[in-house]
């Protein structure tokens, strides 16, 4: 060895261990910093994870097994505190249960419905069902990158897109909004104008509405059947508003108008066409013969009634679906009266979340023979979500006086309090799953497959089908997203409900955000009333709880690993 390199070699000799020591040490440094920042501490709700690792038989694995939850949870979710523990509890559950279903493909990661393989998914088990729900819940992981490649997945990596009703341009937007990531929705635009177009040809009738089959929709064996119905054409209009956005953030003025007009007209249409002035709800429209002659596609035959000649009637039941228009805020606000069917006895209201049929209808039913996913009673947390989505958007976007932010509440706390299950000890266990029992609290499927000795075991445990934790922080908490520069926060906690109540460690736009509410300024220290920070620094502070927004400017930090 000559000298020159004998002298390299006693340089990298002499500082190695220095650089060892500092590559372990790095990643320690950096969590106590972060522990230090925050107002709530991991330490608090760690318990919450052993708890429900402890419970559980763990069946079916996939990226985060259990012993890699709290790892993933404590790095990844914005933590919620709140004098409701069993609130809380549930939120830590639904986050708990969602990395289960974080799935590592060739094409990236996935999002999952189900735990165990179903044989009606699609490439690497996935369901485009609930996957709009799947964004708007993810949206608030600090890593991104998750449900960018779900993103992509359904546009490039092979998902079946229109197997079941999805309003992808809408919540893909939504994502995208926590992380002001204009690159990925403007990339996808293309795609999204293609799969729109898609469904007018496979779904658009003569009268310029949509019409699906009740099982596409995701609610089979509905009172009301397959139709023109509320969901499909909320859901087309929610993307066109979705895809006109995105176009004017292209600078396509010429796309973004036609998808405005085609929004606007459908608009129209939902509400002359869907909306039962005489029931004051909206409605499923059946098909008239001819137009269901014309069909190429006559699955599911059974499930469609037809409007009889000269008539124009719609369906004579209200579903909880007739509420999907408020989640893209589409209705008018004198359609607001529909709304007292959720708190009557008659309508929607039960113990353990609302029926999907109202009750007083003579084919309403909660059985426990045939399909075992029935929509013509049950409670689903599917369908309780896009209602306590819709409701949060009809306080804080309608004038009326049918519904309060009281209502909401007490509709996610029973919501909240159906995610429990008795097992076989007869101790109180967190759980979801597919359809409840909205009078007992029993999880209808389950207690019918394990009868039927159904593979695969426990096929509804864990299910991935609803959200819950974006209830909390968008809704509840109030943290609406937005492309722009600002930050909105409009809770919907009622006053004088709590003390006290903090949401920490939200990413948002590559900051952090602390919202806090603390009457008496005892409990978080962090001074008396209402206070917004961000990055740590007091942007906001009043005597109450109240619409608030903030112009934030944009960083760039680099992406939490994953």
């Amino acid at each position: 060895m000559n000298s020159k390199n004998m002298y390299r070699a006693l340089v990298i000799i002499l500082l190695l261990p220095a650089f060892l020591g500092g590559c372990k040490k790095k990643p320690k440094e950096n969590i106590v910093k972060e522990e230090k920042k925050n107002t709530l501490v991991w330490k608090d709700f760690s318990p919450y994870i052993q708890e429900f690792n402890k419970n559980d038989v763990e069946l079916y694995t996939q990226y985060f097994p259990n012993d890699k939850a709290e790892e993933f949870l404590k790095n990844n979710i914005p933590y919620f505190n709140c004098p409701d523990k069993e609130l809380e509890k549930t939120y830590y559950f639904r986050w708990w249960t969602f990395r289960k279903h974080i799935k590592n493909t060739a094409d990236g990661f996935v999002i999952t419905e189900f735990l165990p393989d179903v044989s009606w998914a699609g490439k690497y088990n996935t369901i485009n069902c609930p996957a709009g729900h799947h964004f708007y819940e993810g949206r608030w992981l600090r890593n991104q990158n998750y449900l960018v490649d779900y993103a992509n997945f359904w546009f490039k990596g092979g998902g079946s897109l229109r197997s079941y009703s999805f309003w992808a341009p809408n919540s893909i937007l939504a994502f995208a909004s926590v992380h002001q990531n204009k690159k990925l929705v403007t990339e996808l635009l293309p795609f999204f104008v293609e799969n729109y177009d898609g469904w007018e040809n496979e779904r658009l009738a003569e009268d310029g509405l949509f019409w699906q089959f009740d099982n596409r929709d995701g609610m089979e064996v509905s009172v009301g059947g397959s139709g023109k119905r509320a969901t499909i054409n909320s859901y087309m209009i929610g993307d066109a508003a979705a895809i006109a956005e995105i176009a004017r953030m292209a600078g396509n003025k010429v796309l973004e108008e036609t998808f405005s007009r085609k929004g606007s007209t459908l608009k129209e249409l939902l509400l002359s066409k869907l909306w039962d002035a005489d029931a004051q709800f909206f409605k499923t429209l059946p098909l008239t013969p001819e137009e269901y002659n014309k069909l190429v596609d006559k699955r599911y035959s059974d499930s469609f009634s037809l409007i009889k000649k000269d008539s124009l009637s719609l369906v004579d039941i209200r579903e909880l679906h007739g509420y999907t228009p408020w989640y893209f805020s589409i209705p008018d606000d004198k359609h607001s009266v529909a709304w007292k069917f959720l708190a009557s006895d008659e309508g929607f209201k039960a113990p353990y979340g609302p029926t999907t049929a109202e009750q007083k209808h003579p084919e309403f039913k909660v059985v426990y023979e045939g399909h075992a996913c029935q929509w013509n009673g049950p409670s689903w947390p599917f369908a309780t979500s896009i209602t306590l989505k819709a409701m949060g958007n009809l306080l804080r976007d309608y004038n009326q006086s049918v519904i309060s932010k009281n209502d909401f509440v007490n509709q996610l706390l029973t919501y909240s309090n159906s995610h429990r299950r008795i097992n076989e000890r007869g101790e109180k266990l967190c759980w979801i799953d597919e359809n409840l029992n909205p009078f007992t609290g029993d999880w209808i499927s389950r207690t019918m497959l394990k009868a039927r000795g159904h593979e695969p075991e426990e096929r509804g445990k864990d299910y991935n089908h609803s959200e819950f934790c974006d209830i909390i922080i968008s809704d509840l908490i109030g943290i609406q997203p937005s492309m722009d520069n600002t930050l909105t926060v409009n809770p919907l906690v009622p006053d004088n409900y709590w003390d006290w109540f903090c949401l920490d460690r939200v990413k948002y736009h590559d900051k952090e955000i602390t919202i806090i509410w603390d009457k008496n300024g005892q409990k978080y220290m962090k001074g008396q009333g209402f206070s917004i920070f961000v990055n740590g620094e007091l942007k906001h502070n009043s005597k109450k709880v109240e619409k608030i927004t903030i112009q934030i400017k944009k960083i760039k930090q680099p992406t939490t690993e994953i």
